[in-house]
């Protein structure tokens, strides 16, 4: 479970310092700088707790597990994001975002989590 936590935690800073990156890049910014927050590490080292999931929805196809993988992405983003918000540490705010809720989370993101969901799927469940 901890080498899980710790595969998905920095899968996640990748992911996300790629994305950022792409942003940059969008807006004709060549530094490409992209950029992350230690608070999202074990956010996303969060998604180890997909082996379980995965263990209960492993017979179903691609379309429902990859649903209950992004839902899954989405609470957590939520209540992380509530929780820090709260703090005034959360390194997220979606409330400009044409689809988002209390600016915590992006609708619009959902075909990502959906794939990324399914990547962390693979990732923490190599001996299945």
């Amino acid at each position: 479970m901890k080498k899980n936590f710790v595969i998905c935690g920095i899968f996640g800073w990748c992911i996300e310092i790629l994305w950022t990156a792409f942003e940059k890049f969008r807006r004709r910014d060549m530094k490409l700088i992209g950029n992350t927050s230690i608070w999202m590490f074990p956010i996303y080292g969060m998604a180890s707790l997909f082996v379980p999931i995965y263990r209960f929805i492993k017979n179903a196809n691609i379309v429902v597990r990859g649903f209950v993988y992004m839902l899954s992405i989405f609470t957590a983003e939520y209540i992380t994001g509530y929780i820090l918000k709260k703090r005034n540490m959360c390194p997220w705010d979606y409330s400009k975002a044409k689809y988002n809720i209390n600016g915590l989370i992006r609708l619009d993101y959902a075909p990502l989590w959906f794939l990324v969901g399914l990547v962390f799927e693979k990732l923490v469940n190599t001996k299945n």
